[in-house]
């Protein structure tokens, strides 16, 4: 799981990075992080989708949020027992020794 966790990791945040340097020019004398870089790869992504270039980077963020909520979800769902044990252990000090609601009964009567 820590390999995944890596090989998600690194190239989101290689993209996100060269995505903000790229926008806001900052560049270090480097052509890949200019702005006129960044203007020609949106084009040229957007000439091959069909689609304007503006709309692609929303289209990235939602494409690497779904990611990422998969991902943390296989994570929970491989250490599911740990994280119940933890919130077993974590309702009483937040919420004392009320017993936990239960959706199924929502009557107000005694």
């Amino acid at each position: 799981m820590r390999y995944i966790l890596i090989f998600w990791a690194a190239p989101l945040g290689l993209f996100w990075g060269w995505y903000f340097l790229s926008y806001y020019d900052i560049n270090f004398g480097l052509l890949i992080f200019s702005r006129l870089v960044h203007d020609f790869a949106f084009q040229f992504y957007g000439d091959l989708l069909g689609l304007e270039p503006a709309l692609i980077p929303p289209l990235l963020v939602q494409a690497c949020a779904t990611d990422t909520l998969v991902i943390f979800g296989i994570l929970l769902f491989r250490r599911r027992n740990q994280v119940l044990a933890w919130m077993r252990e974590a309702w009483p000090r937040y919420f004392g020794d009320r017993p936990v609601p239960s959706i199924l009964n929502r009557s107000s009567t005694p």
